[in-house]
């Protein structure tokens, strides 16, 4: 059964929809996505990026590219600052943060990342298993 949701930003200017199912749920824990979400992790969904669609507001996205990250670019919404999806098209994923989504996913989270990151302060590790960076099917 594939799954379809939807999410946006804060101010509701900024939407999405996913029909498809995800393909990872991380919390992560590395100090980049530390600072962009202002929280001890970033809670994120992968979704293959064919079936990710922005369906209103794209025009008001911006984002910020570490320059010397590989990997990490951070969307938001240039009206109120919400977190948005990051398009990874070199790698035909969407991350999706969780708390963008409108209604609880029934895919749950699979791994926390960047465990050695992790301030003391955080959320411990639960009944997830833990890795270092990313684990190797990611």
């Amino acid at each position: 059964m594939t799954t379809s949701f939807t999410g946006g930003c804060l101010c509701g200017l900024v939407r999405y929809q996913i029909n498809g199912n995800p393909i990872r749920f991380y919390h992560c824990h590395c100090s980049r996505c530390r600072k962009a979400s202002g929280t001890g992790n970033a809670s994120n969904l992968m979704v293959e990026l064919e079936n990710y669609q922005w369906t209103k507001g794209e025009h008001l996205i911006k984002f910020f590219k570490v320059p010397e990250a590989e990997r990490f670019t951070n969307y938001f919404c240039s009206e109120c600052g919400s977190p948005l999806p990051k398009i990874r098209p070199n790698v035909d994923i969407a991350v999706i943060p969780a708390g963008s989504l409108d209604d609880e996913p029934d895919f749950k989270p699979q791994a926390h990342i960047f465990w050695n990151s992790r301030t003391e302060w955080s959320c411990g590790s639960g009944d997830l298993p833990v890795f270092e960076e990313y684990p190797s099917d990611s």
